[in-house]
């Protein structure tokens, strides 16, 4: 039996910090103690000073794999999210073929199982035509289905109303959901085109991209779900209008409609895009200050569940083109945590909630199966973190296949130093350990 005993972390864990010690045996938390363990173990890290979280669950994740492999690979990126703290991540469908059959899905499970070093589920994908596909997914080993509400998208955009009507009324899956109105954006396009012609500006994206287009769509996809008691997940909430469609009253393991925050949404505003340019083009666009505030306001009242990423990697080439010719999407896997952590720092965030929200919360949210949460009996997936670590993002210290960071020059205090996965010790100050391969992600259902 492998034993790793860490001693003297300040665990973060269900809203406490306790100083402690956690063993771990084979793959799981065997015993948590503030008090001395007397084993005998095979490692023991001493972490006095550091703190120990939860791995972090990433929702949302684009790792391009297969069909778009010189953007990324799932081996590149699930290798960046460990570094990052992450230790689990779900991949959307938008990769090349689009993940519309239970084959192709599975084709996804078997690569990773090969290459990951992260723990990993894959969304099914829905398209106009392919309902019969998607009912066919397994609840208790996918994490749900993706259904893209706007544009951008190619063949995966589900603009039919019966095609709607027909995934929120018979799938029994969590539904995810990326919410912008096709309809408006074409018509913000066509303004800014006769003002601008092909040049158009970037700090005009989030007026294209509107929140008008934001709370149509998601507004859109609620009543959908309130008229068929579907389970929705609504991704990547921009705007501060859109908060107003979710309730922080209920507990989240009774919710049937949760919300999702990213971290370049709560970390960026349109006064970046003088600086950061093409680099923080996403969809949903970043917008207003004041739309970033209020996400963060909503993280910590509780009417957004999750924090995720939308790590969606493109080359420098790619990007560093025009408005309509640069795609949208950032890799972000990496610097997902230290990210929070830099907000921690800054007093807008505390250490228990950044547990809460990108660990805690998406277990309770997808039902994982024992992950999550430090507990007796649960995978140990752990991170320590170093909070008086300061260190320079740039491209030495990257690990993403495109080689770039929309935080690159960004000072972070915190250091990931050790990251576990189901046990066995991955990453250690910038040494990778490729001996063991994630786990395919398990469901209550």
């Amino acid at each position: 039996m492998k034993t790793i005993l860490i001693i003297n972390s300040n665990i973060v864990n269900e809203g406490k910090i306790i100083r402690g010690n956690v063993l771990i045996q084979n793959d799981q938390i065997a015993k948590i103690s503030s008090a001395e363990i007397n084993i005998k173990a095979d490692l023991i890290i001493d972490a006095t000073g550091k703190y120990l979280f939860p791995g972090c669950i990433d929702d949302q994740v684009h790792f391009r794999e297969p069909g778009l492999i010189h953007k990324a690979e799932i081996y590149t990126e699930a290798k960046a999210a460990v570094a990052g703290g992450v230790t689990s991540f779900m991949e959307m469908p938008n990769t090349i073929p689009n993940t519309f059959t239970q084959e192709l899905l599975e084709e996804k499970y078997k690569r990773a199982s090969e290459v990951s070093l992260a723990n990993y589920s894959f969304f099914m994908g829905a398209s106009n035509d392919n309902i019969d596909e998607v009912l066919k997914t397994n609840p208790r080993n996918v994490c749900g289905i993706k259904v893209f509400m706007g544009s951008s998208t190619g063949n995966m955009l589900v603009d039919k109303n019966e095609t709607l009507e027909a995934l929120f009324s018979k799938c029994k899956l969590l539904i995810a959901t990326h919410c912008e109105d096709e309809t408006t954006i074409k018509n913000n396009i066509a303004i800014y085109k006769e003002k601008y012609g092909e040049d158009i500006p970037m700090e005009c994206h989030p007026l294209i991209r509107s929140e008008e287009a934001c709370y149509k769509s998601s507004a859109l996809a609620i009543a959908l779900a309130k008229k068929h008691n579907t389970r929705l997940h609504i991704l990547h909430i921009s705007t501060e209008k859109e908060l107003e469609l979710f309730d922080s009253t209920i507990p989240l393991k009774e919710k049937r409609i949760t919300a999702e925050a990213c971290i370049h949404h709560l970390w960026f505003s349109d006064e970046d895009y003088k600086t950061k340019d093409v680099f923080i083009k996403w969809n949903p666009a970043v917008k207003k200050a004041s739309d970033r505030n209020a996400l963060i306001k909503g993280v910590l009242e509780n009417k957004i569940d999750i924090i995720a990423t939308d790590h969606a990697p493109h080359t420098l080439e790619e990007k560093q083109q025009s408005y309509f010719k640069a795609p949208s999407g950032g890799p972000l896997v990496q610097h997902s945590l230290v990210a929070m952590l830099e907000l921690n720092r800054q007093g807008k965030i505390s250490l228990e909630k950044i547990a809460e929200k990108m660990s805690h919360a998406v277990t309770d949210c997808f039902k994982i199966e024992k992950r999550g949460y430090i507990r007796e009996g649960y995978f140990a997936d752990l991170v320590l973190v170093d909070l008086n670590s300061p260190w320079t993002v740039d491209k030495s210290n990257i690990y993403y296949k495109c080689g770039w960071s929309p935080f690159e020059g960004a000072v972070f205090h915190s250091k990931i130093t050790h990251t576990f996965v189901n046990g066995n010790l991955v990453y250690e100050n910038g040494h990778f350990n490729h001996s063991e391969k994630g786990q395919r992600l398990l469901f209550e259902c």
